[in-house]
């Protein structure tokens, strides 16, 4: 589990830090803690359908942060809990693309007993840095 909760962050909310050892671990590593938050047992969301998402920023941050909320939406529009299945981060001119491949299965209560609503990611606090050859990310989401 690359991801732990942090207690001391958020009083009404839930944070995490999440960690790989590249961009692309760190990225799967926030989906999976975005994931079990919203889900007691996120091993129960079966990989029965596949979407390709892609989001586009200037900054990592915020490219992870936009790779969340796509997340967030696709639970609340379409009802879909997803596992990230890939995850590959270009570079370009300073802008960074994200393309993920997303597996998971529309809600199902009786399966799925959910933990919290995630409203959003947040951008407070937020952060994602690279030190001594690890992928960091702090992530706040608004419950």
């Amino acid at each position: 589990m690359p991801y732990k909760f942090l207690d001391d962050i958020a009083t009404a909310d839930v944070a995490f830090e999440a960690w790989g050892d590249t961009r692309e671990e760190l990225f799967a590593a926030g989906a999976d803690a975005l994931l079990h938050t919203m889900v007691h047992d996120p091993e129960a969301v079966e990989r029965r359908e596949e979407m390709t998402v892609t989001v586009e920023d200037d900054a990592l941050d915020l490219l992870l942060f936009s790779f969340l909320q796509e997340l967030v939406f696709l639970k609340d529009a379409r009802r879909l809990l997803l596992h990230p299945e890939r995850v590959r981060i270009a570079e370009n001119d300073g802008r960074y693309r994200l393309e993920s491949v997303l597996r998971g299965e529309r809600i199902d209560r009786q399966r799925h007993p959910l933990v919290v609503d995630v409203k959003a990611a947040t951008l407070h606090r937020l952060r994602v840095a690279c030190k001594s050859e690890i992928w960091r990310a702090v992530v706040v989401l608004d419950v």
